[in-house]
């Protein structure tokens, strides 16, 4: 049960609406947000009209600001398109979708005026956007929006997609475009396409940076631009309309041999029922010399080796993606398709070979997580030498997953990452390496014998005559 100090809405009412209110109101002083919150709240009482006044005035403000916003400044942005977002497609969109649709158009094309003045580094603002461009789908649906008028905004959109906020837009608007406006948006690209290269002579050719090969101009750019542009259209296009020929089109003969869009193609013919048209899209395909898997690749080929019904193979490429890099997925729906016992025999093969794997971080990684502990305890045991403290990642779980079974084997893995920050002076990684020695101490109680390997106390002595100036860590050591 929530307690009654907790801040919720079912314990606030109690204060009753006109000391709400009274609050509402104190606290929106000086909070610029708040009171743009409110405001909106207010007007939806009133009418649709009036929020839609109240987005649309907002809007035109920050279309018209031109100060930096900086990344400690930069959620306070987002917050503010975000209120507008909300009103636009849960206020306005309830009442008037075609109205609705029109704002939600105009707040898209503040995209390019935003991100030229703001920090935008760790994705908050291009988020909102991303949310604002798949509401674009719904709202153009209850809109009834004439098909080709639709098509024409998208076009436009598409055009002036800069900063990636419109990426995704052909998908969302599908539904609502259907054949018709697809047909015109995909006519569009088509005579973009065709336009005819627009270049400077000589010295009017703008320079906007340089590359190994010389200077990089800007009709350059704005050239390749446009290409990408038709090509990633057109693409989404093809899946839109279910035309897999004319996504093929979209690349080069060399260009399908790159395995990871020789995958994409195969997806798109086996969901067409083309699978061996699959299938020879993928071995054609030109793979890096590389013992890894390239997954996609080999996830679809298995795909369409089964949809062949060369079970055989297809297993026999499960196997073989899990032999190279230990992957679960693999190994798992290679043993589901086993029959009853068969599937406990090669699960024992395969947990040996991941035992016996050249990369004992790997191997680990895989034993802790499948989970076959004793192993893993194992691989910590027989090959601490060659554990690298710097893979905390994977230390660290198998460090928590071992210690109640297999305290010594987790008392190495912990020791691997403490040596590592000692040695290596990484002095923000000493508060974990101390965390670490402490978990040490605690799981020496129940080690009953170390054999060959340094007593915990031995261990710490070590540590102290090796690091004795690391007083960071020492500092932080509460033995």
């Amino acid at each position: 049960m929530v307690s009654k100090k907790t801040l919720t809405a079912e314990n606030l009412e109690p204060l009753g609406a006109k000391k709400l209110a009274e609050l509402l109101v104190e606290i929106s002083e000086g909070d610029a947000a708040v009171r743009r919150r409110l405001r909106l709240e207010l007007a939806s009482t009133r009418s649709p009209d009036e929020v839609a006044k109240e987005v649309r005035k907002r809007l035109t403000t920050i279309a018209r600001s031109r100060s930096f916003v900086d990344w400690h400044q930069i959620k306070a942005l987002a917050g503010d398109l975000e209120a507008q977002r909300h009103a636009i497609v849960n206020l306005v969109a309830k009442a008037d979708p075609t109205h609705a649709l029109d704002l939600l158009w105009q707040f898209m094309s503040l995209a390019d005026a935003v991100f030229a003045r703001c920090d935008d580094s760790n994705g908050t603002v291009i988020d909102v956007f991303h949310t604002a461009c798949s509401d674009l789908g719904n709202i153009a649906r209850l809109a009834r929006t004439e098909p080709k008028g639709l098509a024409d905004h998208a076009y436009q959109a598409l055009v002036k997609n800069g900063y990636g906020q419109f990426d995704g837009l052909v998908e969302v608007l599908a539904p609502a475009l259907g054949q018709e406006g697809l047909e015109h948006l995909k006519q569009r690209m088509v005579a973009l396409s065709k336009e005819p290269v627009q270049r400077l002579a000589g010295k009017k050719r703008e320079v906007v940076g340089w590359s190994s090969s010389g200077p990089i101009y800007a009709d350059d750019l704005a050239e390749r631009s446009r290409v990408s542009t038709v090509r990633l259209a057109l693409k989404d296009i093809a899946d839109a309309q279910g035309d897999v020929d004319a996504y093929i089109a979209q690349y080069d003969v060399q260009t399908r041999k790159v395995p990871n869009i020789a995958a994409e193609i195969a997806r798109r013919l086996l969901a067409a029922g083309r699978a061996n048209e699959a299938l020879q899209t993928l071995d054609a395909a030109e793979h890096r010399r590389s013992d890894w898997p390239d997954f996609e690749w080999d996830d679809a080929r298995i795909a369409a080796l089964d949809a062949l019904g060369r079970g055989d193979e297809a297993q026999a490429a499960r196997s073989s993606c899990f032999e190279r890099s230990l992957s679960a997925p693999h190994l798992r729906a290679y043993l589901k398709r086993l029959a009853d016992f068969d599937d406990v025999e090669a699960e024992e093969r395969a947990l040996g070979h991941a035992e016996r794997f050249k990369d004992p971080h790997q191997s680990l990684y895989f034993l802790v997580s499948w989970p076959a502990l004793d192993r893993a305890a194992r691989i910590v045991l027989q090959r601490a030498g060659e554990l690298d403290g710097n893979h905390y990642e994977v230390l660290g779980p198998a460090a928590d997953a071992l210690a109640g079974k297999h305290p010594l084997a987790a008392t190495l893995a912990l020791r691997a990452m403490i040596d590592f920050a000692l040695t290596k002076a990484r002095s923000s990684r000493y508060g974990h390496a101390a965390r670490h020695l402490m978990e040490c101490a605690s799981l020496a109680s129940t080690i009953k014998d170390f054999a060959t390997i340094e007593p915990h106390d031995a261990y710490v002595d070590r540590l102290r005559r090796e690091h004795p100036r690391k007083s960071g860590f020492w500092n932080l050591v509460s033995l």
